[in-house]
């Protein structure tokens, strides 16, 4: 039992001081998703949108989910919760009263997954689950203002609990089960996986056109990615040279997603996959870190009392290596009730992810996965998996205007064509609509397809004086299939949908 509890300590422990550099890379990330989902408030989230809440209720709601956000169809309402998620964004970031700030985040981060699922991805499940398990991480220990009213006791930098040990399988396990997902033959046996990848034009990046030239490399890096994926984080299982260890898987996994973001249109993904990385900084480096900061803290600080004398103590930048337990944690019961409801959403996360892989002895039963959907648990980290898909394409949205004239909507009304443009990703005005139109094309999602055509044609008549506002929208799919060799077949033209005022 020793040896046990030794192991556990040395594996699963984290850094008080890492996990509080997380939190601020991670309210970060979310006051940037705020920002960008903000921008299309009504298109997204209200009844003037693509995805009415009646539409929502009818074809891809879940019984077991809630919405904040699927109270009401008024835009007006949205910016109310968008605005209390800012808030508690910012109060994460600063560190002011942690724990409610991060749980405000979480609920009202769920609330908006919830809303709309046709533009959400596996970086969205993933942050969902680092302020899910931030909720019972002392993450606020730590460059934040809650530190400071918090007097000092004798304890270690190193933490180790349930918590823990959830959040560090979590960050380990979206890797290996994303490569157990990876079963096909480009992943396993071809290493022609990346140069899929890299021929669909929806997501190519400047990078990935450079590399796109190099088959040879190209396969290496498949292969190379799908290993580091399956093996890597096993790594941290390792009791001994354990800050050698972690720093490697750091390093690995932080190039990983700065190359996957140089080539391919990810979104946040990247940015969301390295805040999950950071609370695994070990003690040795979290104490050269600390110590800049130190140094950097001592500066602000000296300017700070010499303009402000009457200043309170400025939030905690130093190596805090004792800290009061709060009254609530003090509390043995309370302690024990919190440790058992992590280590039952750690088993009921690891669960769902095994029952991704599609053998029957894994599935969750019927009756228990309500436990698993409200909190929002459920996870699936089939990225480019177990295929990468081999069609791409781009979207004419070909209108006629009240002059008889057809528009392109996709090129400022100029007049349509079924050329190729030169960047097709640069039509899309940022991932959320790029992964909307990626699955505007699935046959299941084809209640989708006349709400867009109608909001995309309201929004072109109410922008456009009435000359030039179009009668009638197309909106039309062109796809190209990519073959081995860098090779593709004819471009097919698909109708989509048509509409009228």
């Amino acid at each position: 039992m020793h040896l046990l509890r030794q192991y556990l300590h040395s594996v699963f422990y984290a850094d008080t001081r890492a996990l509080s550099l997380m939190r601020i890379w991670v309210a970060s990330v979310l006051l940037l998703d705020i920002g960008i989902r903000a921008s299309d408030l009504e298109a997204h989230y209200s009844n003037m949108g693509v995805l009415p809440l009646h539409v929502l209720h009818a074809n891809a709601w879940n019984p077991y989910f809630f919405s904040f956000h699927a109270l009401s169809g008024l835009w007006q309402f949205e910016v109310i919760l968008f605005a209390i998620a800012g808030i508690a964004a910012i109060c994460l970031l600063l560190g002011y009263q942690t724990r409610w700030a991060t749980f405000v985040s979480w609920i009202l981060l769920l609330s908006l997954h919830n809303r709309n699922p046709l533009i959400t991805q596996s970086g969205d499940s993933l942050l969902r689950m680092l302020l899910f398990w931030g909720m019972f991480l002392p993450w606020h220990r730590h460059y934040s203002l809650d530190a400071r009213r918090t007097p000092s006791s004798a304890l270690s930098a190193r933490y180790f609990s349930a918590a823990t040990v959830a959040y560090i399988l979590q960050v380990a396990w979206v890797y290996v089960f994303t490569a157990l997902l990876k079963s096909g033959a480009e992943w396993t046996t071809d290493g022609t996986a990346l140069y899929y990848a890299l021929s669909l034009d929806q997501i190519l990046m400047p990078g990935g056109r450079i590399l796109y030239q190099y088959p040879e490399l190209m396969k290496f890096l498949t292969h190379a990615t799908y290993y580091v994926e399956l093996w890597l984080p096993f790594v941290l299982l390792i009791p001994w040279r354990n800050a050698w260890f972690r720093m490697l898987f750091f390093i690995a996994i932080v190039g990983l997603h700065i190359g996957i973001s140089l080539s391919l249109f990810v979104g946040l993904f990247y940015l969301i996959s390295i805040s999950a990385v950071i609370g695994l900084l070990p003690t040795p480096v979290m104490d050269t870190i600390n110590h800049h900061l130190h140094s950097g803290y001592h500066q602000v600080h000296k300017t700070w009392i010499r303009h402000a004398r009457t200043w309170r103590s400025p939030v905690d930048l130093q190596v805090r290596l004792t800290w009061n337990k709060p009254a609530w944690a003090g509390d043995l019961p309370l302690k024990y009730l919190r440790e058992t409801v992590v280590l039952v959403a750690l088993a009921l996360a690891l669960w769902w992810n095994l029952s991704t892989l599609g053998k029957p002895y894994f599935q969750i039963p019927g009756s228990v996965q309500w436990a698993a959907l409200v909190p929002r648990l459920d996870q699936n980290w089939s990225m480019f998996a177990p295929n990468v898909f081999k069609d791409d394409g781009w979207y004419v949205l070909e209108g006629i205007n009240n002059q008889n004239k057809k528009v392109d909507l996709n090129q400022q009304g100029k007049e349509p064509d079924t050329i190729k443009p030169a960047s097709v990703v640069s039509l899309f005005k940022n991932d959320r609509w790029r992964k909307y139109s990626e699955n505007y094309l699935f046959v299941p999602n084809a209640y989708m397809r006349p709400y867009y055509c109608f909001y995309l044609l309201r929004r072109w008549n109410e922008a456009h004086p009435r000359p030039q506002q179009i009668k009638e929208l197309t909106v039309i799919y062109m796809k190209e299939f990519t073959l081995p060799n860098y090779k593709t077949a004819p471009i097919k033209r698909e109708l989509l949908c048509h509409c009228k005022p």
